[in-house]
């Protein structure tokens, strides 16, 4: 991570819905693994921070008696909860709030997951944050995934995959081949060390689990195109009155990479770091 970087508000400003079509799922199997490792029986409480529209924490909240996802940004806090009243998912309750502003008066949990979002943090400050909010043997979970995008192969599929390294031309000739990140830039990517982190606040770990890897899912034009808007480097407001050229010129070269529309990409294994505090 830059060491000059900032969050600000427009990370992810516009990619909400796009993040909640083009996404890969989580796998079916992960809730089920971590219930068994966890042998989690439906009471406790779940905090999920960085939420995003709810992927996990909708996944998770049945191993709960409640649920609670908190996201900066309020059109992923929306959409969250748009999808739980489609469910009829009904013990999560959401707050739009920075993981710096924590505990926010939320109480004590006894898991706390971090799903692709500890990267975007001030992370020793929320680990010692999160440490504080863990009941007794509680857990913190680091999620680590990719559901922007399949993994790689060569393997057959029955569609083509998608030309993510043509998207990524394209990309970089709209916004330039520095990784944009909000109203800044990431020349380095995004923070690693987790573990060196977690260790420094006091927790233990991690055990590892690693759930999926082997599911072939059908992907749409549209999908393709909304897992591309869903990136905070290539987030919509950043194309500004060019994003509807740049989507024209992206769909010409799905449309070119597939000439029915229809793409195949296998979902990538999803590990989950469960830490102890």
């Amino acid at each position: 991570m830059a060491a000059d970087w900032e969050w600000d508000e427009t990370l992810y400003a516009g990619s909400a819905p796009f993040y909640a079509a083009g996404r890969l799922p989580y796998p079916a199997g992960l809730a089920g693994a971590l219930a068994a490792a966890l042998r989690l029986g439906g009471g406790g409480r779940l905090l999920d921070v960085g939420c995003g529209p709810g992927s996990l924490t909708l996944l998770l909240a049945p191993l709960f008696a409640q649920a609670v996802g908190i996201d900066a940004d309020p059109d992923m806090v929306a959409c969250a909860r748009e999808e739980a009243t489609r469910t009829g998912i009904r013990n999560v309750s959401w707050r739009q709030l920075r993981a710096e502003a924590l505990p926010a008066g939320l109480g004590m949990f006894s898991v706390v997951t971090f799903a692709q979002s500890f990267h975007w943090l001030d992370r020793p400050r929320v680990a010692r944050t999160i440490r504080l909010m863990l009941e007794p043997g509680g857990v913190c979970i680091l999620v680590d995934a990719t559901t922007h995008q399949g993994a790689a192969g060569a393997e057959p599929l029955p569609h083509p995959r998608p030309p993510r390294a043509d998207i990524g031309e394209l990309v970089a000739r709209y916004l330039g081949p520095v990784r944009r990140a909000g109203r800044g830039t990431l020349p380095n990517g995004t923070a690693s060390g987790e573990d060196e982190v977690m260790r420094e606040t006091g927790f233990t770990g991690p055990t590892r689990i690693e759930v999926g890897g082997d599911t072939v899912l059908d992907r749409t034009e549209d999908q393709v195109v909304a897992s591309v808007f869903s990136l905070s480097s290539a987030a919509p407001h950043l194309f500004g009155d060019r994003l509807a050229a740049f989507e024209i010129e992206l769909r010409a070269i799905l449309r070119a990479a597939s000439a029915s529309g229809r793409f195949s990409e296998r979902a990538s294994e999803v590990a989950l770091d469960i830490w102890h505090s």
